[in-house]
């Protein structure tokens, strides 16, 4: 039987913890793990397509950021943002690999929004990060790792 509240909690768990919200999906996913009444991949699949579909969130936000940085509210200073770009310039698109570690993935992705990382490109390698992630975490859970 499919236990819908059982995903939709988990789906939007990784959703809110790939935004700038504090969250953490990884509780979640081994919670349902343990627990055993929802197949792996399963589990591995949603909590995946939640935490990309966050980034995506990031990334759209990255995309309007410029039309807002120069209000009073905006939790960026000009400083910051150039350093963003600088480290983004730096090690390229393929940094989007490290989306899936905490206090720096949440930023990168709004970063690779601000320069403007064709879509396709980020999704690809956002979706390597973060299904990447839950698997390590999965096989870990059940000590295969």
């Amino acid at each position: 039987m499919i236990d819908f509240a059982a995903y939709a909690g988990l789906f939007l768990t990784a959703f809110i913890a790939a935004t700038i919200l504090p969250a953490q999906s990884e509780a979640a996913l081994v919670g349902l793990l343990l627990a055993g009444a929802q197949p792996v991949w399963a589990l591995v699949a949603v909590a995946s397509l939640g935490n990309v579909a966050g980034s995506v969130v990031n990334w759209s936000l990255g995309r309007g950021i410029d039309r807002w940085r120069e209000h009073r509210w905006f939790p960026a200073s000009p400083a910051d943002l150039e350093r963003a770009r600088g480290w983004y310039h730096r090690w390229g698109r393929w940094s989007l690999l490290l989306a899936w570690v905490p206090i720096i993935g949440d930023p990168l992705t709004v970063v690779a929004g601000i320069l403007r990382e064709p879509l396709p490109v980020f999704l690809a390698l956002v979706s390597i990060a973060k299904v990447g992630r839950y698997l390590v975490l999965a096989a870990a859970t059940f000590g295969l790792a």
